[in-house]
């Protein structure tokens, strides 16, 4: 293969890989690069007071029955 060969492989190859890249682009609906539409990132959740307590309170009784059956069966070495 000669340089002029070469280089018009290339090209081809390039004009391939361009419509492979347009396809792609009109089947996702944004671009392969990212420029697409910005996703929006998640809004925090807000809880009320009431349900913080709520949450608060499950977590206590869940630690205090995890100390009371640590307590209750001693560690074996």
């Amino acid at each position: 293969m000669n340089r002029e060969q070469i280089i018009a492989a290339l090209d081809e190859e390039i004009a391939r890989l361009q419509q492979v890249k347009k396809l792609l682009q009109s089947t996702s609906g944004r671009s392969i690069d990212g420029s697409g539409a910005a996703v929006k990132p998640a809004s925090k959740r807000i809880l009320s007071p009431e349900a913080r307590q709520r949450i608060a309170a499950a977590q206590k009784r869940r630690w205090a029955k995890q100390k009371k059956e640590t307590s209750a069966s001693p560690a074996k070495k």
